[in-house]
């Protein structure tokens, strides 16, 4: 094995991380649901945001392997005032966020265990879970998980599309009528849509932190092309099974009338059976433990983007790094979203919309607040991005304000 390659292997680790910590409530719920509700008609809103954000999510992978430091060194370099800023979005999101993850992987697991549990004992149990890997594994268990359960559903699913595909679509049930997007309810849930597709942009300093935790473990620090081949690996198996699980639900749902539940149990039985459908029955449980698996894992990694964020802040704003601090917020997230999650028991969509909305609504913000960090003086010219991913994100910050402008218009206008 040549040295290049044995540092290829050492590099790779963060862009399969973003990628798990993306295939959950993003891909299997809200893509589902599109194909589901509108068919073919939202892809190219998924591929739009697919594309429009990338440019954001690459600066905060590039500050890090620019300066050996997270994105949130820029963000205070800006101002102190931002830092605070970005701290307080976060406690204003992550209980959210959280929560429905939870509330998801809560469905896949009382489906899979075929038992009448509420969904917040469940909830709480996974939490829990959750944060004793972290506190005890932390990094190297979350890396080790995600590989694996990453590489059985991305095959699951591409399996059951292909065989979707050859299905071909069936003709719609007598009285079916599709969703109209251009309705108030209609653009509400493509802005949803779009907020966490693959993620949320606030989410992208992530990205950075787990860079910097992986040069820990492995003692190797990789190039800027090492660093970048590994993000942009994550962030294409993000944007294909995006495609893949709208046409999934485009292909199996769309036009039988069936709605998808608002019930985490009773929705997860509905994603499996996508599988079920294209496949056969004989998949129930490798698909059903794959999907659970992956939700388990995004609430690992948000509970473990969450900690890791809240605790840099606190490190640069203090000047002062304590060894409880990460599991202290860790916690902290867990017990919020587990509150957060209990009000909203049997209202899946709902939860999951105010999620991704209030991500989209800030993703303005942070896509600004990168670009200037990566084309600031701290970064050196050499190690910017090019001219047509400057275009790119500029066009991206366009995209983003024009439909969080929309969204606010339909709000408090109406169409």
């Amino acid at each position: 094995m040549t040295d290049s390659v044995k540092n290829l292997i050492k590099t790779f680790g963060p862009g399969i991380v973003f990628a798990g910590m993306c295939i959950g409530v993003s891909h299997l719920v809200q893509s589902t649901r599109a194909g589901a509700d509108y068919g073919f008609i939202l892809l190219p809103a998924v591929l739009a945001a697919v594309i429009f954000k990338y440019p954001f999510f690459e600066f905060s992978s590039r500050y890090t392997s620019a300066t050996g430091k997270s994105i949130l060194y820029g963000y205070d370099n800006l101002g102190r005032w931002i830092l605070w800023l970005y701290g307080i979005v976060n406690v204003l999101t992550m209980f959210i966020v959280t929560a429905a993850i939870a509330f998801v992987a809560a469905g896949l697991m009382s489906t899979i265990l075929q038992v009448e549990i509420g969904a917040d004992v469940l909830a709480a149990l996974i939490l829990l879970i959750c944060v004793i890997i972290l506190a005890a594994g932390k990094y190297s268990a979350l890396d080790g998980l995600l590989k694996v359960v990453s590489t059985v559903l991305l095959i699951s699913t591409l399996i059951a599309a292909f065989v979707a595909f050859n299905n071909g679509s069936k003709p719609p049930v007598e009285g079916f009528v599709p969703n109209e997007v251009l309705s108030v309810v209609g653009i509400t849930f493509l802005i949803a849509l779009m907020g966490w597709m693959p993620t949320a942009v606030d989410m992208s300093a992530w990205t950075g932190l787990w860079a910097e935790e992986r040069i820990k473990q492995t003692s190797y620090t990789p190039t800027l092309k090492e660093t970048l081949l590994d993000f942009n690996i994550g962030y294409a198996i993000t944007g294909v099974l995006a495609v893949v699980f709208l046409s999934l639900g485009a292909l199996v749902m769309y036009g039988t009338g069936i709605e998808l539940s608002n019930n985490s149990s009773s929705f997860a039985a509905q994603l499996i059976s996508l599988y079920t459908n294209s496949i056969g029955e004989w998949s129930y449980l490798i698909i059903a433990v794959a999907a659970f698996s992956t939700m388990f894992s995004t609430s690992i990694t948000v509970l473990d983007g969450y900690g890791r964020a809240m605790n840099k802040v606190y490190v640069i704003i203090s000047g002062q790094e304590k060894k409880w601090n990460y599991t202290f917020w860790v916690v902290i997230v867990a017990l919020g979203a587990y509150f957060v999650l209990s009000q909203y028991l049997n209202n899946l969509k709902s939860l999951v919309d105010l999620a991704t909305t209030i991500s989209f609504i800030i993703a303005p913000l942070a896509a600004i607040l990168n670009y200037k960090v990566i084309f600031s003086s701290e970064v050196d010219k050499n190690l910017q991005p090019p001219l047509w991913l400057k275009t790119l994100a500029k066009a991206g910050i366009v995209f983003l304000s024009a439909f969080t402008l929309i969204y606010f218009y339909v709000l408090f206008i109406g169409l």
